[in-house]
């Protein structure tokens, strides 16, 4: 029996330290949650916002409107400026998740009744995973804390109710994934903080997957090569402006060979300074050149 008391009394000193620091995202029950991670700062999960503004919900009833400071869309991650009115925040002290640790996963409160406090540990690490938009986030951690819908952006914790992570989603398998507390994340956030959103290049391309494209092309006639078809052209975008058609096979990126989407992304962005790259494109059996600029903040 000691040993049960002393797990309740884990809960029970996780639910009082960090239960407060755990909000709710977005009206009428919530989109998702956040954590308070500094006096008038709530991180959360970026596809929990629509829009400059969201309502943040605390223990016990309290909502108000909080404002973005800037969300990173594709790293699924944001910052809201709110006034946390005295609500103690999550105590954070950077660190590398480890496999096998145990940690709790912190549900926000409701206007009745206490947030909820689950326990499991982290079953694997440097995991990566897709964000909202397809991009790979990488060194996520997953863990096995039983979380309820509207966890996304929310809190995972040691059992002395120090942050480890920020919950992201629930692959099909049920287990969650998480964004580790670490360095690299406290430097996000304070970036997002100063209103600082990541400026990440985009083609403006939409692709077909390599297995899709080697059938079209050999649907049509074609030889196999390996590729990205390129099944929409954004006009306004970078490659719309170097005359990269819908139709075309992407088989090289910056002098690079490249066989899937996140080949393509890395070689975008290897040099970020850089203005212009090369793309080599298959068009029906003609092999092409194309040079594409981008703005200059790099943000296409």
């Amino acid at each position: 029996m000691a040993a049960v008391d002393e797990w309740e009394a884990v809960v029970a000193r996780v639910a009082a330290v960090t239960g407060p620091g755990a909000v709710r995202i977005g009206r009428d029950g919530g989109r998702g949650a956040g954590v308070v991670v500094r006096d008038g700062l709530v991180v959360t999960s970026a596809h929990n916002l629509r829009g400059g503004t969201v309502t943040v919900s605390f223990a016990g009833g309290r909502s108000m409107t909080g404002q973005v400071r800037a969300a990173d869309v594709e790293g699924d991650l944001a910052v809201v400026e709110a006034d946390t009115a005295g609500t103690t925040p999550v105590p954070w002290e950077p660190s590398t998740a480890r496999l096998g640790q145990v940690v709790l996963a912190v549900g926000p409160g409701r206007a009745r009744g206490t947030g909820r406090v689950t326990v499991g540990r982290i079953s694997a690490v440097d995991v990566a995973f897709r964000g909202p938009r397809g991009r790979l986030i990488e060194n996520g951690f997953e863990h096995t804390a039983l979380v309820g819908r509207g966890s996304s952006g929310g809190p995972v914790v040691d059992a002395g109710g120090r942050l480890v992570g920020i919950n992201t989603h629930r692959p099909e398998d049920g287990l969650y994934l998480a964004i580790p507390a670490d360095q690299a994340l406290a430097d996000r956030v304070d970036a997002l903080a100063r209103g600082e959103a990541p400026s990440r290049r985009r083609l403006g391309l939409a692709l077909v997957p390599p297995p899709v494209a080697q059938r079209l092309r050999a649907a049509v006639g074609l030889e196999p090569r390996d590729g990205l078809l390129i099944r929409q052209v954004d006009a306004d975008g970078p490659a719309g402006a170097a005359g990269v058609r819908a139709g075309d096979l992407i088989v090289r990126a910056g002098g690079a060979e490249v066989v899937s989407v996140d080949g393509l992304v890395a070689a975008v962005e290897a040099h970020p300074d850089a203005e212009t790259m090369t793309i080599g494109l298959v068009r029906g059996a003609e092999e092409i050149t194309v040079e594409v600029r981008f703005p200059p903040t790099g943000a296409a």
